[in-house]
């Protein structure tokens, strides 16, 4: 079945940001239609799974993080009340499912360790501005991206979900701060701190100054 027509009618009750079509998916979903589960699983699981396996960087761990993630939007799609798009709220899904399994691998394996301090909040952590190209859309060949995404893996997990969120999902600040629960700034600055730990692992890695031309941006 094709995921951008459902034939399903939808029911008011939503006050949502959703579009017109997502509105009409979740209305079959609440209704249990297996079109709609079938045409939900079509449209989102390589995004999902894409995302998950940038979080938790392990091929089998992803497939559990997906399938649960799944899981979690069937059983509860009828508490979703719109407050953000369809979208959104399943990458929100996805975010806290790969959390919780870093989490739970950390107790049982040992911390995660992070190349990148706590951001500290302060009155103005909105003052960041967006740095220029990251680091993927300067990456100039497959065996530089290869690099990237390796680099990508050893990011304390915050920063990492919000620059791969930012420059590899596409999503707009607004979005992500949605998707991680937190302020515009946070995402700012968490981009901005992200792209900069890619860029100075990566300079390290080739041993050169600085790798690719990835010169440090100004903050305005």
């Amino acid at each position: 079945m094709s995921d951008t027509t459902f034939g399903f009618g939808f029911e008011g009750g939503l006050e949502t940001t959703c579009s017109a079509d997502e509105q009409a998916l979740i209305a079959a979903l609440r209704a249990g239609s297996e079109d709609a589960y079938e045409a939900l699983i079509l449209r989102y699981q390589q995004a999902v799974f894409n995302l998950a396996y940038r979080l938790v960087n392990d091929p089998v761990d992803t497939c559990d993080v997906v399938q649960e993630v799944f899981l979690k939007i069937f059983r509860n799609i009828g508490n979703f009340r719109g407050g953000s798009s369809l979208r959104t709220w399943i990458y929100r899904v996805a975010v806290n499912e790969a959390h919780n399994h870093r989490r739970w691998f950390s107790r049982h394996q040992g911390p995660e360790i992070g190349f990148v301090a706590e951001e500290t909040a302060g009155p103005h952590e909105c003052d960041f501005a967006d740095p220029g190209r990251s680091p993927f859309e300067q990456a100039a060949n497959e065996e530089t991206r290869e690099l990237v995404e390796a680099a990508l893996a050893t990011l304390n997990p915050k920063y990492r979900a919000a620059v791969v969120l930012r420059d590899i999902e596409e999503l707009s600040y607004e979005e992500i701060a949605a998707v991680l629960e937190v302020s515009m700034g946070t995402v700012k600055s968490r981009i901005l701190r992200g792209r900069d730990a890619l860029r100075r692992i990566l300079e390290a890695q080739l041993e050169t100054e600085p790798a690719f031309g990835l010169r440090p941006q100004p903050v305005e």
